[in-house]
């Protein structure tokens, strides 16, 4: 191997009910020796967040421990292990019903298989060598944000979803709520509009041309800070965005682990 990384860290962020969970569970079960860990696994307690408009902002860099992020994710390129510490609530948040037909993922699931066996690509780096790498799946609606460049260095490959805000509110406004530290949170009234979508705004609009986090992405700009997106706009369908993640992952996997 070309570091002593025991694994390789995938973000995927976006907006809030873009399909980062759903995509990342999904990639989990595609992949072998793959885990995922949740960014809203790293909420500060519900009396150490930040308030706006008189509500609890859970949309904001200063909501989350970063070190704490930074903490488990050397310890997951170190040791290629979720962090011992972490008890992850993000898991028992429901994303709904699965909107990829079964044969899709079986077929992206033989296509991965293809992939990893002898004199192929991907033979001997998640499987079928004596040190497999593991495969971190990070997903996170605020990843990629200026305010977290501390975790940058940590993430290996960076795929980013775009969602419009209709898209986004109807999802969002569609849940029934979130499991926490403290026990349910379930949005109160108009609470996208005064937090959720600002936020993703304010935190994102330097990715986009003029700061219309609905219009074009600046190449230039992804491209220093190396974040994959897929190109055909906004609300694509999730079956198309399942396959440009799992063939960008095969791409890049090669690139990052040298198989001894």
């Amino acid at each position: 191997m070309a570091t002593p990384r025991k694994a390789v860290v995938v973000g995927i962020s976006g907006c809030s009910s873009s399909g980062k969970t759903t995509l990342s569970r999904l990639l989990r079960d595609i992949f072998p020796n793959t885990f995922v860990l949740h960014e809203d696994d790293f909420y500060r307690p519900e009396t150490e967040l930040p308030k706006k408009y008189g509500l609890l902002d859970w949309d904001c860099a200063e909501a989350l421990s970063i070190p704490d992020i930074v903490k488990s994710l050397e310890h997951i390129h170190k040791e290629g292990t979720f962090p011992p510490s972490l008890d992850s609530k993000e898991d028992q948040n429901s994303v709904g019903k699965c909107p990829i037909p079964d044969t899709t993922i079986e077929s992206l699931k033989t296509r991965v298989q293809e992939w990893i066996s002898v004199g192929n690509p991907g033979h001997g780096i998640l499987k079928s060598t004596q040190n497999p790498i593991r495969l971190c799946i990070f997903d996170g609606f605020l990843l990629y944000s200026q305010s977290m460049v501390s975790i940058q260095p940590q993430m290996d490959i960076k795929l980013f979803l775009r969602v419009s805000y209709a898209k986004a509110k109807a999802r969002r406004e569609a849940r029934s709520g979130y499991v926490t530290l403290e026990g349910f949170w379930e949005d109160p009234p108009g609470y996208v509009d005064k937090i959720v979508w600002p936020n993703y705004v304010e935190d994102h609009k330097w990715m986009f041309e003029g700061g219309d986090v609905e219009g074009k992405l600046k190449p230039d700009v992804l491209k220093v800070w190396n974040i994959q997106y897929q190109d055909g706009g906004i609300d694509m369908d999730m079956g198309m965005i399942l396959e440009w993640a799992v063939e960008t992952i095969m791409a890049q996997l090669p690139k990052l682990v040298v198989v001894e």
